[in-house]
């Protein structure tokens, strides 16, 4: 392509895009006027500050009234009541429901069943100590402290050890002084 075609092309484009504006212009003069077939409106919003013309003074927005309520609300009191805060209290020993008689039966019995075989389970000292300490606070039998130091001796776990020699240590000043507790 050389120059002058390309200056041809570029004046006829200028050539159409003229004749599609003035077509556009004509059809906006015909919908101002109203000859136009469809008669379409469109609001404008005006923009704050910025006003049609220039120089006029900017067009106000239409305040809204203030629409009195037709049910009044009581005014909230200044101070809030504090929550109350239920705190649930501790059951009575007394008023707690005993054990059925037939499952403290079992129960007595399951311990004295127990006893005699603790020596030939076979489990590690830490599970033999915990099954002393439960056989000594169930029974309360002072006989059954030395068999739970032994096995609390045998723990290899220094922390665990040293918290089963303390449970032997509790269970015996628990058994010293039974009204104490």
């Amino acid at each position: 392509m050389d120059i002058q075609s390309t200056n041809q092309q570029s004046a006829t484009d200028d050539q159409e895009l003229a004749k599609v504006l003035a077509g556009v212009n004509e059809q906006i003069e015909k919908d101002q006027s109203g000859d136009a077939a469809t008669e379409l409106h469109f609001e404008e919003t005006p923009t704050p500050g910025i006003s049609a013309a220039v120089g006029a003074a900017p067009t106000p927005y239409p305040v809204a009234e203030p629409v009195a309520d037709p049910v009044a609300l009581p005014s909230l009191p200044t101070v809030l009541p504090e929550p109350v805060v239920q705190v649930p209290a501790e059951p009575d020993p007394l008023s707690v429901a005993p054990v059925s008689d037939a499952l403290d039966s079992i129960k007595k019995d399951a311990l004295n069943e127990l006893r005699p075989l603790v020596d030939k389970l076979n489990v590690s000292s830490e599970e033999k100590f915990d099954t002393y300490l439960l056989l000594l606070r169930s029974t309360d039998d002072q006989s059954l402290i030395a068999p739970a130091h032994d096995a609390a001796k045998g723990i290899t776990d220094e922390a665990r050890r040293a918290q089963a020699l303390l449970d032997v240590i509790k269970e015996i000043d628990y058994l010293s002084n039974p009204h104490a507790a």
